[in-house]
């Protein structure tokens, strides 16, 4: 199968936009008996469609609608009412004589009916119901997050915004003109004034060289800080924009980060006022709200973006097509929203991404579990294998090296570590805890009773989605019953049966939240430089593992595992907080190679997007990876190259309705590799072979190495969203040779049996 364009994809013609929501309501009389213009054939029907969000999601009172007429019927023979009131000035030909599309503003809380009739009987009444939601929220994501902070001072900065008015963190709204200067930055305007000296010119991609003025709005949507910019030149800062120089393309600027919510977010006006977007004409909405910097609740992330392009649709027009950017979380995102809210973005190009957030918890929980018990034979031997830090791929999958800085052990915490870091030491550390642990977090403007208050994990920053335990803290997905550590090692000889036991009977796990303990040294870093080393405090508060908070062995008892609660797990999937593959845009998953850097941004994860995508419908056509080599004086940024070509593939789609999105894909829509000048050095079908197929390495497979997790050495998919793994007896693995050349003996039998008393992982039977 081949990606369908059934998303939208009508809509483009109907109204060159890609409605979000389409709603045809049929006559409840017989249309037969009515007639035309004093005919005897009668007219079809209208059309009617919400351009700014689904018609259940409207928020803040305004909403653009469509009206598609019935071929015959001219537009002065239409009437529209919006709960009884005549609406019709707001409307205006669209596309000739076959569409209205207007404004319907002040929509009361709940239901509001639009009723469009002909005047003369020609065609039957129509009705569309909108439902309108306060723009401060919510519309479904539930019960608001308490406690809630506004952002400081300093933070609203950032988008030049006034103080707080409400509890709701609400702002006026403000629009503001900026124009671009000659030197590169940004500077006050208003229309009207002399022309500045330094005012620079922008060429659009619609071939337009016009000044580059910004029309620049914010203020707050479902409590978090919102921006939209576009160009406009033209504009004399009176009534609604104007719009002229708009290419009638839509950025949606997604930004990463990693938090537990709380907080109404810090903005950043690089990515609000993002210049190469607006020099080539696209419009630019960004929020606070769709920042997973500021939470990872990617059902109130999704909300907001709703509410944001409802906005914008509303006050300036449907545009031809939404592209999605971002990087990390903001990749994260355009996956996950794709998915959840079909026609909110029509294409994406994800930068750094994984496939969701919460999938990741899985193997980054292994991290300081598994770093614990590397270090501590280190302690014991620091002679032994785990002196080179390259080994330690063998275990947890991603890179490690020899030469990357690592603070813990350059800081002299760990001082029998030898130099040198892993992905998890450099990236992750602290992750485990941030997510896990209900004591570890905080928010600006926080007291330290409130603080105290608050359970900070993942889990409980979407706690309408997972609920509660019995013991009161917020259900969980995280579990490692049956995960054989290091078992690729085992197989292919880099770590001893003895190294392999004794890894899993100490690795253990995470105590349960009500056990769980504040952090330390280096999680708190002041607690690092509170130390005294002569004294015996010095132990307790080093703990760059959480040991603190995990299990750990008792004589001859195994560390204990953990299970996760499949209630928690259920819900996870069934409120799309996990990429199930269905997502049906165009996508350029875009990414430099930082495997040598430790960054957190890893390779192996646009490949397990992409068999996520396999996996539910067979067919990954509408997603292109590109790899690029990092520059030493910085990363060629191709963002720009990259939209170029989703324009060209939304063209395609729009003149070839009937074809797949795959079908669909111009020339440069194709797999590629690309050195640190941004040359192409491979593209074809065939670049990344090797990784999801058992082909020879393809070009920019053999150029760009990907890595693996700890749970794919213990056996796992590379999709990496096994969250609790079938199991089988220890007996059955030996008999199906999983262990490959090594049969345990009777007392290694009575070993694994010990740590595995409910079996092995069979990821066979996932």
């Amino acid at each position: 199968m081949q990606k369908s364009n059934s998303n939208g994809m009508q809509s483009i013609l109907r109204s060159l936009t890609l409605l979000l929501a389409l709603t045809t309501i049929a006559a409840c009389s017989d249309s037969s008996d009515r007639q035309a213009g004093g005919g005897n054939v009668a007219l079809g029907e209208f059309v009617l469609a919400v351009l700014s969000s689904p018609p259940d999601q409207v928020s803040g009172g305004d909403a653009r609608i469509s009206v598609e007429l019935p071929d015959g019927l001219a537009p002065e023979e239409v009437e529209i009412a919006l709960d009884g009131v005549d609406v019709r000035s707001s409307f205006s030909t669209m596309g000739g004589d076959m569409r209205l599309e207007g404004l319907v503003s002040g929509l009361g809380q709940g239901e509001n009916i639009i009723t469009v009739n002909s005047t003369g009987g020609q065609a039957p009444q129509a009705e569309l119901v909108l439902t309108n939601h306060p723009s401060s929220g919510p519309i479904f994501s539930g019960e608001q997050q308490q406690p809630f902070f506004c952002s400081t001072d300093g933070d609203r900065a950032g988008l030049e915004l006034g103080p707080v008015l409400d509890e709701d963190c609400s702002i006026e709204t403000v629009v503001t003109y900026k124009y671009r200067n000659t030197g590169g930055g940004w500077a006050d305007y208003s229309p009207g004034q002399e022309r500045p000296a330094d005012m620079a010119e922008t060429t659009t991609i619609d071939g337009e060289t016009v000044d580059f003025i910004v029309r620049w709005e914010r203020g707050t949507i479902n409590r978090f800080l919102y921006s939209i910019a576009v160009l406009a030149p033209n504009d004399d800062g009176e009534g609604a924009p104007e719009l002229s120089s708009w290419n009638r393309r839509l950025i949606y600027y997604f930004q990463g980060g990693v938090a537990i919510g709380h907080y109404q977010g810090d903005p950043s006006q690089r990515r609000a006022l993002y210049v190469d977007g607006l020099a080539a004409g696209y419009a630019v909405a960004y929020s606070t709200g769709t920042k997973t910097g500021t939470h990872y609740n990617l059902q109130v992330g999704g909300e907001t973006a709703i509410m944001v392009k409802d906005r914008f649709v509303s006050a300036y027009g449907a545009p031809d097509y939404t592209v999605g950017v971002g990087g990390s979380g903001g990749g994260i995102q355009q996956y996950v929203y794709a998915q959840n809210h079909p026609g909110l973005i029509d294409a994406g190009v994800p930068q750094y991404s994984y496939p969701d957030m919460v999938t990741q918890t899985i193997h980054i929980g292994d991290c300081e579990l598994i770093e614990r018990w590397i270090d501590l034979q280190l302690r014991d031997d620091p002679n032994s294998k785990w002196a080179d830090w390259n080994n330690r791929t063998w275990l947890i999958g991603l890179n490690a090296n020899n030469q990357v800085p690592n603070d813990v052990v350059n800081f002299g915490l760990t001082p029998w570590v030898p130099p040198g870091s892993s992905e998890c030491t450099a990236s992750w550390r602290g992750l485990s805890p941030l997510a896990l642990n209900p004591n570890f977090g905080e928010a600006p403007g926080i007291t330290p009773e409130q603080q105290a208050e608050v359970e900070w994990t993942h889990f409980a920053d979407l706690i309408n989605i997972y609920g509660r335990a019995e013991d009161g803290f917020a259900r969980t997905t995280w579990d490692n019953v049956g995960v054989q550590y290091g078992l690729q090692a085992l197989r292919d000889g880099n770590i001893t049966p003895e190294e392999f036991l004794d890894l899993n009977f100490n690795v253990g796990s995470w105590v349960q939240e009500p056990e769980m303990v504040q952090e330390g040294c280096p999680f708190i870093i002041d607690l690092c430089f509170a130390l005294d080393f002569d004294q015996e405090l010095y132990p307790d508060q080093i703990d760059p593992w959480s040991w603190r908070n995990a299990t750990v062995a008792s004589g001859d008892m195994p560390a204990p595992r953990r299970r996760a609660d499949e209630g928690a797990i259920a819900a996870a999937r069934d409120s799309g907080m996990v990429n199930r593959g269905e997502v049906e845009i165009p996508l350029i998953d875009v990414r430099h190679y930082l495997e040598e850097q430790l960054d957190m941004h890893n390779t192996h994860q646009s490949f397990a997007s992409r068999q996520r995508l396999i996996n539910h419908d067979g067919d990954a056509s509408n997603q292109v990876i590109w790899f690029i080599a990092p520059g030493e004086d910085g990363n060629v940024d191709n963002t720009m190259q990259a939209f170029a070509v989703i324009d060209e593939w939304m063209t395609n789609i729009r003149n070839n309705p009937d074809a797949s999105v795959g079908d669909n894909r111009p020339e440069d829509a194709v797999d590629s590799c690309f050195d640190s000048a941004g040359e192409l050095i491979a593209s074809g079908d065939d670049v990344w072979d090797g990784i999801l197929n058992d082909a020879e390495p393809g070009t920019c497979t053999q150029q760009f190495p990907v890595y693996s997790t700890s749970r794919m050495v213990a056996g796992a998919p590379i999709t990496g969203d096994v969250f609790q793994c079938a199991l089988q007896p220890v007996s059955q693995a030996i008999e199906d040779g999983l262990y490959g050349d090594w049969t345990p003996t009777a007392e290694q039998r009575t070993r694994l049996e010990a740590i595995f008393p409910d079996g092995v992982c069979d990821y066979s039977q996932q």
